[in-house]
């Protein structure tokens, strides 16, 4: 087989199965989502800390989401992507204190 019928094989087929060359589109969550999701589990619930309102900087924020601190997990890319952490991050910052939201 010539190499040019193998790449036209190659593109039948996975094209067939339904396979993409376009990146996969997952969209990243809103930082509102991510929160309630999976920060206002412990912040806010007599867990952990309250974070909301006390205009904590993005520069902060990330190396102790990723890294972990204290009783708090490390959370990978794959649960919070960069780009989530990052649109976070900011959010955090510009919050309010919802009076809702209790806190250690």
């Amino acid at each position: 087989m010539r190499p040019a019928a193998i790449v036209v094989l190659g593109t039948a087929l996975a094209t067939a199965c339904g396979a993409s060359n376009a990146p996969p589109s997952d969209t990243p969550r809103p930082p509102e989502q991510v929160y309630r999701e999976t920060c206002g589990y412990c912040h806010g619930a007599n867990v952990g800390p309250v974070i909301r309102g006390r205009q904590l900087p993005p520069a902060a924020v990330r190396p102790i989401v990723r890294q972990g601190s204290n009783a708090m997990p490390a959370f990978r890319p794959t649960e919070i992507s960069d780009s989530e952490l990052d649109a976070l991050a900011v959010w955090l910052e510009a919050s309010e204190a919802d009076p809702q939201e209790q806190g250690q």
